[in-house]
């Protein structure tokens, strides 16, 4: 089994810092917020971006799917009592000549073994698409 490490401390009143390994970020800890860093949601909504993409990264070479470029977009809805996120909606966009089959299968194959992604769905709605890009 994998086991993943972050540790986060606060700056001042206005930000805090997380790190891992030899990286760090910014956290939006600011009762203010902040437009230099991510918020706590926004750190969410990141991490499930950086899983299909990784996802994709995995999966492509084994695939033999030819592709330029990706770019994951997403939204979520937070409801207010109790706080937390109700759903999440994705959109996937491809720079790829692959067939529309082989863009389906490749988003089957996100869906399928996204850790971070195959957590978020059990405990809220998750929905996307996987597109072309124009």
């Amino acid at each position: 089994m994998l086991e993943y490490e972050v540790a986060a401390h606060r700056i001042d009143a206005h930000g805090s810092l997380a790190t891992t390994k030899d990286a760090e970020i910014v956290l939006d800890t600011d009762m203010a917020g902040r437009r230099d860093a991510f918020n706590p949601a926004e750190l969410f909504l990141a991490a499930i971006a950086a899983c299909m993409i990784k996802g994709i990264e995995r999966v492509t070479p084994m695939l033999k799917f030819e592709l330029r470029g990706v770019r994951v977009s997403l939204k979520a809805v937070r409801q207010d009592a109790p706080p937390k996120i109700i759903s999440v909606h994705y959109a996937i966009e491809v720079d790829t000549d692959e067939t529309d089959q082989r863009l389906e299968l490749l988003h089957t194959n996100v869906r399928k073994y996204g850790t971070i992604s195959n957590t978020v769905a059990a405990a809220t709605e998750l929905i996307g698409t996987i597109g072309r890009k124009p």
